[in-house]
This record gives C-alpha cells, sequence and structure tokens, in this order.
C-alpha cells in the first residue's frame, strides 16, 4: 500500500499551446519537499510569483480551473493536477512561462508520461488522507455533486447533454493509480462546433483545434481518428473531476456520485465541504492494521518505477 508521500526524481519538462490563451508555453515539473503540496509558478512575471494548488486559492472556473492570488494566475490546471493525483504525487512545483498550462492532447496522457519520465522518489513522511464520515451533497437545479462514506475512492459519474452522442452517459471509477492511467488519463476535452465562434469572441478557445479536443457538430464528430472510447465524454469530465478534487490538497476515501456537473460546481462542493469540518477527518497510516481499524482502503497510485529511456 501507498502510505508516504511522493515527488518527482528530477526536473522535467514540455512545451505546448494554452488551449483558451492561444499562448505557447513551457511548463518545467520540479521535486519538492515534503508537505509543500503542489506549487506554481509563473516564470514569466518579476519575482517569480507562486500559487498553491488549494480549494482557497482557485480564481476561476470557467470552462477550466485556474488558481491565483495578488494577481498572479495560472489557467488549465486541471489535466496536470489530475496526472499529478492518479500518480499519487504529493509535492512537485511547477514552474510555467505563461499564463495557461498547455492542452497536449486535450488529455492527462502526456502529463502521466512526463511524470513516469521524471521518476517517482518516495519521500519518508506519511501521506495524509480526507476520510469522509459523513453524507455531504451540494446542488444546482438538476446539478449535483454526493460523497458518501466509503472503504475506497469510487467516482460515480452521469452527463446528459442535448446531442445524440452525449444523451446519456454512465461510469464508476473505482479508483487506482493503474485504472486511472489505462481508463481515465487519455480521455480528451470535448466541444460544441456551434459553441467554438463565442468562445473566441470572448477570448477563449484561441488555442482549441481537432488535435487537442473532440469536436461535435449537430450529429456526428469531427475528428477522423474519432473517439477512444465509446464514452470518452463521461470518462474525461471524470478527468476533469479528479484534478479539480486534487485541490483539497489531500487524497480522499469516500464515494462520489456526480450528475451533470462543472468546474464550477465541483469547486463548489469542495469549498463546502472543506468547511464543513464534521464531516471528515485528515489522518494518516503507518501499516496495514491501521487501515483496518480504520475501515478503509488506501489508494493503489502505481509503481515508483521510471520509464525506461
Amino acid at each position: 500500500m501507498d502510505y508516504k508521500q511522493r515527488t518527482l526524481k528530477k526536473a522535467v519538462e514540455c512545451t505546448g499551446i494554452g488551449l483558451h490563451s492561444g499562448e505557447k508555453s513551457t511548463i518545467v515539473l520540479r521535486p519538492a519537499p515534503p508537505n509543500t503540496g503542489i506549487q506554481f509558478c509563473r516564470a514569466d512575471i518579476p519575482g517569480l510569483p507562486t500559487v498553491k494548488a488549494q480549494f482557497d486559492q482557485v480564481a476561476d472556473t470557467m470552462l477550466a480551473t485556474t488558481i491565483g492570488m495578488n494577481g498572479c494566475k495560472i489557467g488549465t490546471v486541471e489535466h496536470l493536477m489530475a496526472a499529478f493525483y492518479g500518480l499519487g504525487i504529493d509535492n512537485a512545483l511547477v514552474e510555467v512561462d505563461g499564463p495557461e498550462v498547455p492542452i497536449m492532447d486535450g488529455s492527462s496522457a502526456p502529463f502521466v508520461y512526463l511524470i513516469k519520465s521524471a521518476g517517482i522518489n518516495q519521500q519518508k513522511e506519511p501521506k495524509r488522507f480526507l476520510v469522509i464520515r459523513k453524507r455531504f451533497e451540494l446542488k444546482d437545479g438538476n446539478r449535483s455533486v454526493c460523497i458518501k462514506p466509503s472503504k475506497e475512492l469510487k467516482i460515480s459519474y452521469f452527463i446528459d447533454f442535448p446531442h445524440p452522442l452525449l444523451r446519456r452517459q454512465e461510469y464508476e471509477l473505482r479508483f487506482s493509480g493503474r485504472d486511472f492511467v489505462r481508463e481515465i488519463s487519455t480521455a480528451r476535452t470535448f466541444g460544441f462546433l456551434k459553441d467554438i465562434q463565442m468562445l473566441k469572441d470572448n477570448g477563449l478557445a484561441r488555442g482549441g483545434s481537432l488535435d487537442n479536443a473532440i469536436v461535435l457538430d449537430d450529429f456526428k464528430i469531427l475528428n477522423e481518428d474519432g473517439l477512444r472510447f465509446k464514452d470518452e465524454f463521461v470518462r474525461h469530465k471524470i478527468l476533469d473531476f479528479i484534478g479539480d478534487l486534487s485541490i483539497i490538497g489531500y487524497p480522499v476515501i469516500g464515494h462520489f456520485v456526480v450528475k451533470r456537473s462543472g468546474h464550477f460546481l465541483n469547486h463548489q462542493m469542495f469549498k463546502s465541504l472543506m468547511q464543513e469540518t464534521k464531516y471528515w477527518e485528515v489522518v494518516t497510516f503507518e501499516n496495514p492494521e491501521d487501515c483496518t481499524k480504520n475501515q478503509v482502503k488506501i489508494p493503489a497510485f502505481g509503481s515508483l518505477d521510471a520509464m525506461p529511456a
């Protein structure tokens, strides 16, 4: 079981285009000391301001998750944050020389590859887990996010869009690093052709293309290579949800039931949950007996081995 905190073995970088800004940027992922969390540094701003990825630093949720403080913002962090969460990375410094994390192919897979290329280092300090003790739910019309006690992390997700290919999709993930990588990390973001010009007129989706998103017209998918999964849409919503969930700062042990949610409701839910301390507690585990006492199963985040050169 994965009791200990994790960071990277060495620095690693990649370059790409921001989905909304359309600006080219490079990110460098660096190891970080225990208990520091995931920190983002704007390498293009004098003084190199740093923002910690945590729920009270979420600055915007319009079509992506943006974190920021004191005028320093970093956009579209959710796909990279999902990769960190999926591989159990607790501590890292992310240097970004632009306003937005590059979108890459629209999924978390390039970031998973990047992290595995760097290698994962186990640290001496124990992980801290947020264990859900009581049911908590937040609703907004027909959208909702509910969390209830469970022995493990599970995410049950339901989406329903007014489109023939997205009228109803459901998926349940019993979380592990292996299943995240295989079943969720490669699912790409998606959007509708009819909305693209409106988004661009409002300064959004300037870097969007068929290379980094699934695009649908009124009836079909426009990408020549089609889908990676027949239910890739709901899988990507789970990917986004995991990226948003990581902002809590702890791996969660509980069962999420999510209906038609997006970044805004996700973060409203997590912010509300963290303010209601009677619903959860933060615990550490030193051995399997501790898990038995608490009646929980720690997620298996995956191998520490680096990818072959």
